[in-house]
């Protein structure tokens, strides 16, 4: 059964009943409690269709009301518009209404955070359904829906899509505020040590003026910015040295005094920036670290936050991260993860048996590049990433001899993209269009119009898809996993200390348990991780082992 819920602006809900198949099932009802009205429902354990998770379930969370599945249908509507190359089309109920209808399509509300009300769409727009009800609306785009899913060219696959998109904003929600555990005095004292004392008026801490004075007068510049890449080009060159960015790597490479100066700054400005004393009084409060995540917020299905950097904790900070008394954090991360998927994707067998025994970088290394692991991982990761000159194509060349399946799929990926078509993840997840300015750099979108001609675009998309179709169908994995996880995490422990899926961040979860129940949360990331290999590739000999530590301090785990 399905239940969809409109909630009303003085706090209650209107809610149906629907079939499976998304036809109205006897009348609608009116609710003057949101929370009341969910948790008269929940028991029967219907899946819930509302139009966005982020905006209704932090509410039902905040009333002690949990959900176990839903249909969220701005996700949805992104999703089927991306699969026929319609990305950044507005995905709002009122805009699918509207292309369902034949209306004016409104624009997207503006972000959204866990403090904003519940509506169907904005407030300050002139009813942007036009006089429709706001129930009828959501059961007409629903239904249309499941109708375009019906006309996917793979529907159960893309059925799956949507249920584990859904099932991760729910995953999202219930991170969000359940939060992770975060000793605001221990941070505060690793930035001390690291720092120096916090300065007022907002003043750099006196350890990175010490090391920008330092590297300064090491590049014979007094007045020199360290913030400035190009004044530190500049300075590097009257120096004679000649570099194409001030990137970590880069400098690694060169062998002057200024340079561990500038990578100690660069890192320490990075976490007073990112994750400082700022970052602290906006992020953690009670005891626990908050994020704002925003599923499906890069293309690939990755997710983004919403401010509080939580995709990019770095390492030293994450002594802060520390578990409850008697508790302790389950840190269990996917090694490996995307040559796995390729290998599940690709149906080679003997990359998947490569990465049966657990290190698949090590079997690589001894399959095809004579022991030597790091030239195999290099290797692998061309191939993923399309550096195919050089030295990187020599060893893309001995990896298409040992596994030309693996190869030749990503290779065709590429091809696809070069020539402006889409490719799509194995459930069925959609790359943006050609036109769209969504080229390469991890995913991320950079205009097409950087590129000087029109080969150079082409080529820079098709490493764009290249790299789209195993990252998509790792986050297809990803989603999986965690709607397992957050139903099969239900049953262990007791009433009130049950174990809570607390962080989560591309392929790397944390669950805070309580230590005795440590084995059993370890035994189910194990099975969750086999199971969502299972749902999503079917019957592949592609393992996903996760790595897996137990630790009262986030920072131990690695």
């Amino acid at each position: 059964m399905r239940v969809a819920v409109v909630p009303t602006g003085e706090g209650g809900a209107w809610t149906r009943e629907l079939a499976e198949d998304g036809q109205p099932l006897g009348e609608p009802r009116l609710w003057t409690d949101l929370p009341v009205a969910v948790a008269a429902y929940e028991p029967s354990g219907p899946r819930w269709v509302w139009a966005h998770t982020m905006d209704i379930y932090p509410r039902l969370l905040a009333a002690g009301v949990r959900v176990e599945r839903c249909h969220d249908v701005e996700l949805t509507e992104t999703l089927l518009m991306g699969y026929v190359g319609r990305w950044g089309s507005p995905r709002s109920v009122a805009a699918a209404w509207a292309r369902l209808t034949g209306g004016p399509v409104p624009p997207d509300k503006a972000p959204r955070s866990r403090d904003t009300q519940p509506t169907l769409f904005d407030a300050e727009q002139a009813d942007p359904l036009g006089g429709a009800d706001p129930l009828e609306v959501l059961l007409a785009v629903h239904a249309d829906q499941l109708r375009r899913i019906g006309e996917t060219a793979l529907p159960g696959r893309f059925r799956l899509l949507v249920a584990a998109e859904s099932a991760g904003a729910l995953a999202a929600a219930e991170m969000g505020h359940v939060g992770l555990p975060w000793r605001a005095d221990v941070h505060s004292e690793l930035l001390t040590e690291m720092l120096g004392p916090r300065q007022a008026y907002g003043l750099p801490p006196r350890k990175l003026g010490e090391l920008s004075e330092r590297a300064a007068l090491a590049l014979g510049d007094r007045k020199l910015h360290l913030d400035s890449p190009a004044e530190v080009l500049k300075a590097f060159s009257r120096a004679g040295i000649r570099l194409s960015s001030t990137r970590s790597w880069v400098l690694k490479e060169v062998d002057h005094p200024a340079v561990p100066l500038l990578l100690e700054y660069k890192e320490l400005y990075r976490i007073y920036t990112a994750h400082g004393w700022a970052w602290l009084s906006a992020w953690v409060h009670d005891g626990r670290f908050r994020p704002e995540y925003v599923p499906g917020g890069v293309v690939s299905g990755r997710w983004a936050t919403r401010g509080g950097g939580a995709l990019q904790i770095h390492k030293r900070v994450r002594r802060a991260a520390i578990a409850d008394p008697g508790w302790v954090l389950v840190v269990a991360d996917a090694g490996q993860l995307e040559p796995r998927v390729l290998a599940a994707l690709s149906g080679d067998e003997k990359l998947a048996r490569a990465g049966a025994s657990g290190d698949l970088y090590r079997a690589l290394a001894d399959e095809a590049f004579g022991g030597d692991r790091p030239r195999a991982k290099i290797g692998m990761l061309a191939a993923l990433y399309g550096q195919t000159s050089g030295e990187a194509g020599v060893l893309v060349a001995a990896l298409r001899r040992k596994f030309p399946r693996a190869v030749d799929h990503v290779e065709k990926a590429a091809q696809i993209g070069e020539s402006g078509g889409l490719v799509r993840s194995w459930l069925g997840r959609t790359c943006p269009p050609a036109t769209s300015g969504w080229v390469e750099g991890g995913l991320d979108p950079e205009p097409v119009e950087e590129a000087s001609d029109s080969g150079a675009r082409n080529r820079a998309r098709g490493r764009f898809t290249r790299n789209f179709v195993v990252q998509a169908s790792a986050a297809d994995w990803a989603l999986a996993l965690l709607a397992t996880l957050r139903t099969a995490l239900t049953g262990i422990g007791v009433e009130g200390a049950r174990p809570e899926l607390v962080f989560f961040q591309h392929d790397e979860v944390i669950v805070h348990c309580r230590a005795e129940d440590a084995a059993e949360v370890t035994a189910v990331l194990e099975q969750a991780a086999e199971t969502a290999g299972r749902v999503v590739f079917g019957d592949t000999p592609a393992r996903f082992p996760l790595d897996i530590a137990a630790v009262e301090c986030y920072a131990d785990a690695k």
